[in-house]
């Protein structure tokens, strides 16, 4: 009896170190995590889970390792096991939600962030990112509800102000928007994304100088921000300043020399002033970032229209089309090509063809060319 009593203390001894082993090889995970050693936290982590299959912690650790590695998926496969053996923490369901975020599947992580919530309401951070899943949905309405949930938990939250702003500005709430942007620059005067979407939503009502004001103070506080250097090229060129505008936009493309966007403003800049061969070098630096820029092929079978280049041009409206087969104004344009070189049926068909997808210019065209 004795020797049973000692074998089973001896036992008892042998599981209590054990599972000390694998605490310590827990704890030396997490400080590698503190230390961003995230290589040698996930081999503390594995060794934890090799003694101790049960230990939901450390299969979460290692999940939190992988995602600042940006291995999502490996850190899901993580999660899952962590949730398996505990399904009740709320912190593994919203990091698993995160990482499906991070590969973009949206509506999975809308489901994780949700049963983070039904566990712990009270975090706004988990309102905000279940609020930016549904706006990738554009599903803006239910994204302003959690930003305004996120608000709600934490008044001073000015990333849920930008981002409601933005919910609102693509459903046209351009007041509304203007009045989160307004609340996230007082919460952070220095606040640059904020001014340069207020800037956006002020020239949607056309009030070009007050959005080039919020642009300036964009490029002050940060002036390697080629967004807001573009933003303020498309406001100067509505107000016609379009030496200045190029002045901007060869600014942004200073910046980030693959800017498509900025090759393709300064040429409409450069068209404008009828600098029709320095508007084409930019159409073709543009369609060379980018072969399925179709307003590009577009804008550059225009500027060939001026210089009379009419095969040229159609040849241009031609891509267009073959990129966006509804794109009236190409096949209005290319039917005007068409008859100025005496293609008068074919160019004609091509001007009904835009009638029928909706252009009130091709109308007009078709009674001036083909009545």
């Amino acid at each position: 009896m004795k020797k049973i009593i000692v074998l089973l203390f001896a036992l008892a001894i042998s599981i209590l170190c054990y599972s000390q082993t694998s605490q310590e090889y827990f704890d030396k995970g997490n400080s590698k995590i503190q230390l961003k050693d995230y290589k040698s936290a996930i081999t503390d982590y594995t060794k934890a889970i090799e003694i101790n299959s049960k230990n939901e912690f450390a299969y979460y650790k290692r999940g939190l390792a992988k995602a600042y590695l940006k291995d999502y998926s490996g850190a899901i496969l993580d999660y899952n096991k962590s949730i398996e053996i505990s399904p009740i923490y709320f912190s593994v369901f919203y990091e698993r939600g995160y990482a499906k975020y991070k590969l973009k599947n949206f509506k999975d992580a809308i489901l994780d962030y949700t049963k983070a919530i039904e566990i712990n309401s009270n975090v706004a951070n988990i309102f905000y990112e279940r609020g930016l899943a549904k706006y990738h949905l554009l599903d803006y309405f239910n994204a302003i509800d959690d930003y305004s949930k996120a608000i709600k938990i934490n008044p001073k939250f000015k990333k849920a102000f930008y981002n409601r702003g933005l919910a609102k500005y693509y459903l046209l709430d351009y007041n509304g928007a203007i009045d989160d942007y307004n609340k996230a620059i007082e919460i952070n005067p220095k606040y640059e994304e904020a001014f340069n979407n207020r800037g956006l939503v002020k020239y949607n009502f056309k009030d070009y100088n007050s959005a080039i004001d919020d642009y300036n103070k964009a490029i002050e506080i940060d002036p390697k921000y080629m967004i807001a250097f573009n933003n303020r090229g498309l406001a100067k060129v509505d107000l016609k300043n379009y030496n200045s505008a190029i002045d901007d936009y060869t600014k942004a493309i200073e910046i980030d020399s693959k800017f498509e966007k900025a090759f393709y403003n300064r040429g409409l800049a450069k068209y404008y002033l009828q600098d029709y061969l320095g508007a084409i070098d930019d159409y073709n630096k543009a369609i060379e970032l980018n072969s399925r820029f179709d307003n590009a092929f577009y804008e550059r079978g225009f500027a060939k229209n001026s210089l009379k280049d009419y095969l040229g041009a159609i040849d241009d409206y031609n891509k267009a089309i073959e990129i966006n087969p509804k794109y009236a104004f190409a096949f209005n344009k290319r039917g005007i090509a068409k008859i100025d070189i005496n293609q008068k049926e074919s160019g004609c068909s091509d001007i009904k063809k835009a009638i029928e997808l909706g252009s009130t210019l091709a109308k007009e065209n078709f009674k001036k060319y083909c009545n």
